[in-house]
């Protein structure tokens, strides 16, 4: 018997499937500091965010080259993950 996998992409099947065209747009969106992002994994560009933070909400708290900084709550534990724009998505939270 073989080894499972344990990849980056491991035991993603139906979370990472492509379901729209990227354009470049999505590559070249801006955010501002304290934004409200929800974290949408695009799976054609590599050095995506670990899929268990697919869907969820964080704040933008800087930039990091073209990449941004982010801070999101872990089930209570502050977290920070740095994420490029193609895989983030505009949300109209007001908190």
């Amino acid at each position: 018997m073989g080894r499972k996998s344990r990849g980056p992409r491991a035991r993603t099947r139906q979370k990472l499937q492509q379901r729209e065209v990227v354009t470049p747009n999505k590559f070249l969106q801006k955010f501002e500091i304290g934004d409200y992002v929800a974290i949408d994994i695009c799976p054609s560009s590599h050095n995506f965010p670990h899929p268990r933070f697919h869907g969820r909400v964080a704040r933008v708290i800087g930039r990091r080259g073209r990449a941004y900084v982010l801070e999101l709550d872990d089930f209570g534990k502050k977290k920070t993950l740095i994420v490029k724009p193609e895989h983030l998505k505009r949300i109209g939270i007001e908190r």
